[in-house]
């Protein structure tokens, strides 16, 4: 029998061509991916005079995996992306001009069976004997004594301690390019000039290029940026704006040369209309503001930026504006946004780059045939939306729950009326110090509890298996787990130390 013959008819038929519109970090993640999976014809068509925006140059510990799976040799990457070790964000002056803490990856203290370690921390701090909440987590102690180490170099066996990377966003996307090609993806130059969407506004049919090219595909991936050129055009995928939950609405970027040895960790400090990072690269650091017109014009962002960078700017600061927020949905018959043709949050828990792999691992599990039925595209909307809603009531904490009194953007930032799903969180955390992951959500316990105590959101209450921990018992696990910490860092070599041996390997 074959395959037309088969109940369905076209639903049996593989796809024919998937064409990736657009380059950058997004379209060669997604075509680095796909071809490592299946054998449909992949062509990608970009643009050498469209640059991309490229402020996604820190990242969080799941890029390892999608490295992986790629089968990236992780010293080869290192050296070919000029990559730096991440441990953590320090964040700086957002509970307060002085505050300082950092939302350090992987695990803080030792938990008990039914109860988070902070709620075991919380009763030793009313004791009079629990240090600062990061003496008790590895990365933490690590990144601010600016050492690095993995298992099997400088690391004990079993002991955790997960990191990630930054990297040139440039150079990743030319390395995952290399990569795409050799496993067979055709690249393309060209402008798109016109997008041939199906009478039922569902689908697209072909892009034409400004050469008079006309490429047509049976699966289109937008991977156009900001402007959403496919995925705009379609029926069904209008944006959601969350601008008013977070306000920030324009960046400026600029790199400088380092004159420090590189932190392990990403810097996003607070001023008074949003906040700056700091990514520090092997050969660069790179800089940015990121701030809300409305509190904060071009020229004061420009200069704010330019004094509080460590060296000359290597060129003028480069302007971003954005909305934040998503679309409807992502996924609309035969075309799939990925990037910033998907959405926009700002890069301030390093989310960029993780929600173009999450995609992407999302389309490489549900891969359709020609005929693209609805209850795929709706069970990939419904999640992906529901991870975005969540990054965004994680973002929106750290504006809501700041400690920056008397200045008017934080000031409206703590007063504004927030979703249902983040009050719910800061509700049962200001309670009892509890809180409930949803499903697959990103972000966990512990990285919520960092950010709840670093901003100063102090639960009324712990956990009442806390009280059943004998208060001798109690003072020697936090003295155990800060000492362990304090002499497993001291055996590390500095994290510059680190990356010469590593990637000279």
């Amino acid at each position: 029998m074959r395959a037309q013959d088969l109940p369905g008819g076209g639903a049996t038929e593989r796809l024919r061509r998937i064409v990736i519109v657009g380059g950058g970090s997004a379209g060669w993640m997604t075509a680095a991916a796909l071809s490592r999976v299946t054998s449909t014809p992949l062509v990608l068509v970009e643009s050498e005079t469209i640059g991309s925006v490229g402020v996604g140059e820190a990242t969080i510990p799941q890029i390892r995996t999608f490295n992986r799976a790629l089968g990236i040799d992780e010293r080869e990457f290192v050296r070919e992306t000029s990559a730096t070790f991440k441990l953590g964000i320090r964040f700086v002056d957002w509970n307060g001009h002085g505050s300082d803490y950092l939302h350090a990856f992987g695990q803080v203290g030792r938990a008990t069976d039914v109860a988070a370690f902070h709620h075991l921390w919380l009763r030793g701090r009313q004791l009079g004997y629990a240090g600062p909440f990061g003496d008790y987590a590895i990365n933490d102690v690590a990144a601010r004594a600016g050492r690095m180490a993995m298992p099997g170099s400088g690391l004990p066996k079993g002991v955790n301690m997960p990191w990630a990377y930054h990297f040139d966003a440039a150079r990743y996307a030319a390395y995952l390019r290399r990569l795409a090609e050799a496993r067979g993806v055709a690249r393309i130059e060209g402008t798109v000039s016109d997008v041939l969407i199906g009478p039922d506004r569902q689908s697209v049919e072909a892009v034409r290029l400004d050469s008079g090219q006309q490429i047509e595909g049976d699966f289109f991936v937008d991977c156009t940026g900001f402007r959403a050129l496919l995925i705009s055009q379609l029926e069904g995928s209008d944006f959601l704006d969350w601008g008013h939950w977070l306000p920030c609405d324009s960046a400026q970027a600029v790199a400088c040369q380092a004159h420090c040895a590189p932190h392990p960790y990403t810097t996003a400090t607070a001023h008074h209309a949003g906040w700056q990072w700091r990514i520090p690269l092997q050969h660069r650091v790179g800089n940015g503001v990121v701030y809300c017109s409305e509190y904060m014009t071009d020229d004061s962002a420009r200069a704010h930026l330019l004094s509080n960078i460590e060296g000359p700017a290597a060129g003028e600061p480069r302007q971003i504006r954005f909305r934040t927020g998503t679309r409807d949905r992502h996924w609309v018959g035969n075309c799939l946004a990925v990037g910033l043709s998907a959405g926009f949050m700002e890069p301030l828990e390093s989310t960029s780059i993780h929600l173009i792999q999450y995609s992407v691992a999302r389309l490489m599990g549900m891969l359709p045939r020609r005929r693209i039925e609805p209850a795929i595209t709706d069970a990939f909307n419904h999640e992906i939306s529901r991870q975005w809603a969540r990054i965004r009531d994680f973002l929106i904490l750290h504006y809501c729950a700041n400690g920056r009194d008397g200045e008017a953007f934080w000031d409206a930032a703590r007063t504004m009326v927030l979703p249902d799903s983040l009050s719910a969180k800061i509700e049962q955390f200001k309670a009892s110090g509890h809180f409930i992951r949803e499903e697959e959500e990103l972000f966990t316990e512990v990285g919520w509890s960092q950010v709840f105590l670093g901003q100063g959101v102090t639960p009324q209450a712990w956990h009442p298996v806390a009280d059943e921990m004998p208060e001798a018992a109690l003072r020697d696990l936090l003295t155990e787990v800060s000492d362990q910490n304090s002499r497993l860092v001291n055996g590390m070599p500095s994290h510059a130390q680190f990356i010469d041996a590593f990637a000279s390997q």
